[in-house]
């Protein structure tokens, strides 16, 4: 029987308010782009878009995998938008961003992962504002990695992301359509391919995953040469999802903070809200 907890008294959900806020919304929903923070239910959707900024989830918002901690819509996707990077460079010019991150659906029905769209919006997002930063957040370009890599090696630089989600024990129960190996291998691959490039991952705590588990996560992470991590309490998105297992301390999260520190890392955000594009632009260096 799956264990349910009420919200401890740090998990508090944030709102959004204000003209900067206002904006952000009026501007995505105006260009008709469609962001992680709304079809993920991102707690930190009122935080992120108050302070100007949004992640973008580009190749449409139905995933051809149903993991079990997301609420985003699965079944069959529709073809990329061509007009899909000028409207994401459109938002970024509006916005007056710096620093983009951009995240995708599973697209196992393309031949290149959507590696190409990635690389069309990056593209023309710089062609408008050259000084624009990126990070991509990426699928597992399950079959095609070398290929995807390959696609992407024009559109440089950017920090890669590619999230592991949760340790690999719980994968059969929590994303059934991925493997925690194949994850760890495409993080090896892009820093073997692009040595001067940040990696990014990002796991989920709360699942039922023990301590012994997440410290060989971040061991296996740092085995591949990973940069960056992002660690942050599961919460469920949507009746269908996966219940909470545990709620994890703050205090907690300080401590794998200082763990993936010694280990390495040269970038930790870990915090109950903590989100893998949560202040990605913290760090604009890469």
């Amino acid at each position: 029987m799956e264990r349910k907890s009420k919200f401890p008294p740090w998990i508090k959900r944030r709102t959004g308010s204000g003209q900067t806020f206002a904006h952000t919304d009026r501007t995505i929903s105006e260009l008709g782009i469609e962001t992680i923070c709304a079809n993920a239910n991102c707690p930190n959707c009122g935080d992120c878009w108050s302070r100007g900024t949004a992640t973008v989830l580009i190749l449409g918002n139905i995933c051809t995998r149903n993991c079990r901690f997301c609420s985003v819509g699965h079944g069959k996707p529709l073809p990329p938008d061509p007009t899909e990077p000028q409207r994401v460079a459109a938002m970024a010019k509006q916005m007056n961003l710096k620093y983009l991150v951009i995240t995708s659906v599973d697209r196992d029905d393309l031949p290149d992962g959507g590696a190409a769209h990635f690389k069309a919006v990056v593209e023309k997002c710089r062609l408008e504002m050259p000084e624009l930063k990126f990070e991509l957040l990426v699928p597992d370009f399950r079959n095609c990695q070398e290929k995807a890599l390959q696609i992407l090696t024009p559109a440089l630089p950017f920090v890669f992301g590619h999230n592991l989600e949760t340790v690999a024990e719980l994968y059969p129960t929590a994303r059934p359509g991925g493997d925690y190996r194949l994850s760890v291998s495409l993080l090896e691959k892009a820093k073997a391919a692009w040595p001067d490039i940040q990696t990014k991952s990002s796991i989920m705590l709360g699942l039922g995953e023990t301590d012994p588990q997440i410290l060989q996560v971040l061991k296996d992470l740092r085995s591949v040469c990973c940069d960056r991590i992002a660690i942050g309490q599961y919460l469920k998105p949507s009746k269908e999802s996966l219940d909470v297992a545990e709620f994890i301390p703050p205090e907690k999260f300080d401590y794998w903070k200082q763990t993936a520190l010694e280990l390495g890392f040269s970038w930790v955000m870990s915090s109950p809200f903590t989100r893998s594009s949560y202040h990605a632009e913290q760090s604009l260096t890469f």
